[in-house]
């Protein structure tokens, strides 16, 4: 640099603040007198910036503020796609998306290319990156299939109402409920292969089903016959295990609505008991024609599932994998038949309530992954999970109780039963079996044990022994079901 520089007001350059760059190069920044800011090169190359230019009331704003107030314009209008970008480039891409060319560019907002419009428009946009849309729930119930399967569940009861007073006093209700447990423990493990072989093919729970219902009926119906004091019974107890293994298979294959029709002449019958008498004729024939009606839609249903197309590779679950279903059904069976000694309204109260709690089963899953979704540690997780097993717990015994009141039933032993079965059902629809059929199991014998030493009915063994496998139970679901493995 081959001068000083001036910074005294005055001289021979009034108002100059000047770098000389060589002899006869001279880079200055004058103020004048007309409020010019001068950047001079050379004796005839000036660079200025009137500083009148920054005034409001200059005649060269105007053109610059229209310009900046349409980038603004352009921002607050593209404003809900950019506020999520992470770089200045996917506003790039937007806009050039939306058609602007570069004289639009130049002349209407006031920058030399789109990257540089870009930059500005992102500047002007505060970041935000909302989250991402909620999933639908895997887990949705189908309302009205649940509340059908209550109602399926409950009906065949009318049977015995219209049939009831045909039968013989002398050993047909033992050998009924023998017989019952036998078909509701073969049912539930018959089903639970079902269920396996239906995740590889139609075509294979088919053929399982086809096999296991005939056998299951035959071992429920010998059963039952062998404790029978005469043929009518014994006609009676093989008509109930034929109709358990055909329901089932209805069941299992989601054919309910065929379900209902069969059993349309045992509602019919049954309903009319409230104004009417059918007679002997109708109260045996309307049972018979139900278990028809069941019978051939069951063989219907297997044959269409044995035609569908075979699954390549399928491989045969084990039998050990279903023989905890089948132990549970037959505990579920056994509490049921000894709340029932007590109170029979019980039973029916208790049959009905199946519907809304397999729905619920299907809202607690729903409602766990919501959880899983939205906990962000651990603990956070386990205390909403414990959280959305009680609310579905007490969802489901709400109604109960005024129910057990209605009916004459003893309300706590009811509650406790029915939670005991709906935590054994949580259970095995997370694949975990043994626990609720040993428990289960040995409730049902602590229960059990008091009807066979003759304690008079009304004792606390039901209640206790529900209580105790509850407790147990609740354990094991907050235990198991609390890991965010379990709803992966």
């Amino acid at each position: 640099m081959s001068g000083p520089i001036s910074l005294e007001p005055g001289g021979a350059e009034q108002d100059t603040l000047a770098l000389r760059l060589a002899d006869d190069r001279t880079l200055a920044l004058r103020l004048s007198d007309d409020r010019t800011l001068a950047l001079r090169l050379g004796d005839d190359r000036t660079l200025a910036l009137r500083l009148a230019d920054l005034h409001p009331g200059s005649t060269v704003l105007p053109r610059r503020k229209a310009q900046a107030d349409a980038v603004d314009e352009l921002a607050a209008a593209l404003a809900d796609r950019v506020a999520p970008a992470v770089h200045s480039y996917e506003v790039a891409a937007l806009l050039e998306s939306e058609g602007l060319t570069g004289d639009v560019i130049r002349e209407k907002y006031g920058h030399d290319d789109l990257f540089s419009l870009a930059t500005a428009v992102y500047r002007r946009v505060p970041r935000t990156y909302p989250e991402p849309p909620r999933p639908e729930d895997p887990w949705r119930p189908d309302h009205l299939r649940c509340a059908l399967r209550g109602l399926l569940f409950a009906l065949p009861g009318l049977a015995y109402a219209l049939a009831g007073r045909l039968l013989p006093p002398d050993g047909t209700v033992r050998a009924l409920v023998v017989a019952g447990l036998i078909s509701w423990a073969w049912n539930q493990a018959l089903g639970h292969r079902a269920y396996l072989r239906l995740a590889t093919g139609r075509r294979e729970a088919g053929r399982t089903l086809a096999k296991g219902a005939p056998l299951g009926a035959a071992v429920a119906s010998g059963a039952g016959v062998a404790l029978a004091g005469s043929g009518v019974t014994a006609l009676v107890v093989t008509v109930q295990s034929a109709y358990l293994a055909a329901a089932g298979v209805l069941l299992v294959l989601g054919r309910e609505r065929l379900l209902l029709a069969a059993l349309l002449p045992v509602a019919a019958g049954g309903a009319s008991l409230l104004w009417w008498e059918p007679g002997n004729v109708l109260r045996a024939g309307l049972p018979l024609l139900s278990l028809l009606g069941t019978v051939a839609a069951a063989g219907w249903v297997l044959r269409a599932a044995r035609s569908a197309p075979a699954a390549p590779g399928a491989a045969r679950p084990g039998l050990w994998a279903s023989v905890p279903y089948g132990l549970f059904g037959l505990a579920a069976g056994s509490l049921a038949f000894l709340a029932g000694r007590d109170h029979p309204w019980a039973v029916i109260v208790l049959t009905l309530s199946m519907g809304p709690a397999e729905w619920l089963l299907y809202r607690y899953r729903g409602l766990s992954v919501a959880a899983l979704r939205s906990a962000r540690t651990l603990g956070g997780f386990r205390a909403r999970s414990c959280a959305v097993l009680a609310g579905c717990l007490l969802v489901y015994l709400g109604p109960l109780a005024p129910a057990a009141v209605l009916v004459g039933a003893e309300v706590t032993a009811l509650l406790l039963l029915a939670a005991t079965l709906w935590i054994s059902l949580l259970l095995q629809a997370f694949g975990t079996a043994w626990p609720p059929a040993a428990v289960c199991l040995g409730a049902a014998g602590f229960a059990g044990t008091g009807m066979l030493t003759g304690a008079p009915p009304g004792t606390a063994a039901l209640p206790l022994s529900c209580g105790a496998a509850l407790l147990c139970l609740t354990a094991v679901a907050v235990r198991k079901l609390g890991r965010p493995a379990a709803h992966g």
